[in-house]
């Protein structure tokens, strides 16, 4: 299944149709670290990631992981194991996903930048939960918890996230 977002921020599967968030920067065919920009493109779904204290393990076909209070993501374009998982401290700069604010409950990892990561074209790209007070992300796709547990019902491996460029204008 091919999950589409749109330029005003809705995302379509199957016959669902939900508010999410964006990137602050918007949308950008050309993603760069720490731009701000969602990356338009088709990005597999790779793992799902949950706070075991916070969440139940999602009900969801794809592969699913518990967070540790020491995992972080590296976004570090110099370092070696950018864009990947890492376990914290790490000598690099990373993310941390033991988050105390609660966008990070629930992450759908998305494979962009990662067969292999290119230093400085993007890293940390999720869809996560949303900033209850409406705050766009740094890049990644969000939608409300209840909407993203309902989704993740649906999708199964192979599916994908596809981020739609916006109609020219003309």
């Amino acid at each position: 299944m091919d999950i589409q977002v749109d330029a005003d921020g809705h995302l379509h599967a199957g016959g669902l149709k939900l508010k999410c968030r964006l990137g602050r920067a918007g949308l950008s065919q050309d993603k760069r670290e720490g731009d701000g920009a969602t990356p338009i493109g088709a990005w597999p779904l790779r793992v799902v990631l949950y706070r075991p204290d916070r969440v139940s393990r999602p009900d969801t076909a794809l592969a699913v992981r518990a967070i540790d209070a020491d995992d972080g993501w590296c976004d570090d374009p110099t370092h070696a194991d950018y864009n990947r998982p890492v376990r914290l401290p790490h000598p690099g700069s990373c993310e941390k996903m033991w988050r105390d604010d609660h966008l990070y409950d629930v992450v759908v990892v998305l494979g962009h930048n990662d067969s292999p990561p290119l230093p400085g074209l993007g890293s940390a790209i999720f869809l996560h939960v949303a900033d209850p007070d409406g705050k766009p992300t740094q890049g990644c796709v969000a939608l409300a918890l209840g909407d993203l547990l309902e989704l993740l019902k649906s999708c199964r491996p192979g599916d994908r996230l596809v981020v739609v460029a916006p109609p020219e204008q003309g």
